[in-house]
């Protein structure tokens, strides 16, 4: 039985996005509370009535989250431009080899705004 499990992580962070015009309100210093969805596919072991342990997700991805918590995004190496669509391609790159079965990316900007990435070809 193929199944896919999902962690969710909150961190908070600064951003500015130059790249929009002038005069709209995402190119000025703003912050926003991220939650990010990280979410991995794979077979359930039919011995151990599991799939993945969720600790390893965790164990992976917080030392990401802990980089990005209270920081101004644009400041990060590979975040210069931190729209979620660069965001997520960068999670995705730091994640794909360090979590097999990383299947979705999800990150919400706000309650109503995110984005999501199924990686390269999917």
């Amino acid at each position: 039985m193929e199944i896919t499990l999902t962690r969710e992580f909150r961190f908070d962070a600064a951003q500015s996005l130059d790249v929009f015009p002038e005069g709209h309100k995402c190119r000025n210093l703003h912050g926003h509370t991220f939650l990010l969805r990280i979410s991995v596919t794979g077979e359930v072991d039919p011995k151990t009535g599991m799939f993945y342990d969720h600790a390893k997700i965790a164990e992976v991805v917080r030392p990401l989250v802990d980089l990005l918590d209270h920081s101004y995004l644009n400041d990060i190496e590979g975040l210069s431009v931190p729209t979620i669509e660069n965001m997520v391609h960068w999670f995705w790159q730091k994640l794909e080899c360090r979590l097999p079965g990383l299947s979705e990316i999800v990150l919400y900007e706000t309650p109503t705004t995110w984005c999501s990435y199924r990686g390269p070809g999917a």
